[in-house]
């Protein structure tokens, strides 16, 4: 737990915090979800750790964490915040030159949503070779630029440089030779599972868009891509081909965002609707009355 008298860090769309709501809640806790698997007992390094959310959740999921971020304010905030949790430190650091940690020094190395922001890809990427030790892995994710800027018109004006799937995989390449590239992307879906055993096994299914059929998989473009690499093809974990991993809150809190909005919505449609039937009779009183109902 946080300590309530410990102010939040203001939101400013450079960096997430975890009081952010709803999609972006979801996308950026689900990475690091994701990292947690591999990291109990681990030397891990969270490159740009931004607000400390997630080396706090890696550190309480037993890894050794050192947090690394440029900004100053952000560091002091993430240690008055999370500063007690055992196996946590947070350091000062640019990701594009981290000299100052040793050579082969870490286990797992997370950088969530980091890269967009950097102009020196390939020195932070570098880096991250020189820091990873053999058998180690790096998770590391960006924005599709094509999904997330291109078709959307929108421009994030803290990312710097955004790349497409070709280029993020030909940067990665240049510095890992075993690599597996995972898509991102919020989805609403029906989910039906066995009641009576955990999770074994997944399918997937997606109406096409005309819903003419039904296809196998999950036909979707990717909004951000998570990569995970390591120096060499052995040293990836089993169990990374085809995948699916489903991260949620117990809240639903998108679905409820959505079901408040749609019953707004429809009591809005209603008044709307008693608002047009009122005028529709005022003016046949109008013209009852010989008078022009469309007159100014």
């Amino acid at each position: 737990m946080t300590d309530p008298a410990i102010p939040t860090l203001p939101f400013t769309g450079e960096r997430f915090t975890p009081e952010c709501v709803r999609e972006m809640w979801l996308e950026h806790w689900h990475r690091y979800a994701f990292a947690l698997r591999w990291a109990r007992g681990r030397r891990v390094l969270d490159a740009a750790c931004g607000e400390g959310y997630g080396a706090a959740l890696l550190a309480r999921g037993g890894a050794t964490v050192t947090a690394v971020d440029c900004s100053a304010e952000t560091l002091a905030h993430a240690r008055a915040r999370y500063g007690g949790i055992l196996g946590l430190a947070f350091e000062h650091g640019d990701v594009t030159d981290l000299s100052n940690l040793p050579d082969a020094g870490f286990d797992l190395i997370v950088s969530f949503e980091t890269l967009e922001h950097v102009e020196a890809q390939d020195a932070m990427l570098a880096g991250f070779r020189r820091l990873l030790a053999p058998g180690g892995l790096l998770l590391v994710s960006t924005p599709d630029r094509r999904v997330y800027s291109d078709l959307t018109g929108y421009r994030n004006e803290f990312h710097v440089r955004e790349l497409y799937r070709d280029e993020f995989e030909a940067l990665l390449a240049r510095h890992f030779a075993a690599r597996r590239l995972f898509g991102q992307k919020l989805l609403f879906q029906s989910l039906l599972r066995d009641l009576g055993a955990p999770p074994a096994r997944a399918g997937a299914r997606t109406m096409a868009a005309d819903g003419s059929t039904v296809v196998d998989g999950l036909d979707y473009p990717s909004v951000y891509y998570v990569a995970v690499c390591a120096h060499r093809a052995e040293d990836l974990p089993p169990g990374l081909d085809g995948l699916v991993d489903l991260f949620g809150d117990a809240a639903e809190s998108v679905y409820r965002h959505y079901e408040h909005e749609i019953r707004k919505n429809m009591a809005a449609g209603g008044v709307i609707q008693d608002l047009e039937r009122r005028i529709a009779r005022l003016r046949e009183r109008l013209a009852a009355a010989g008078l022009d109902p469309d007159a100014p």
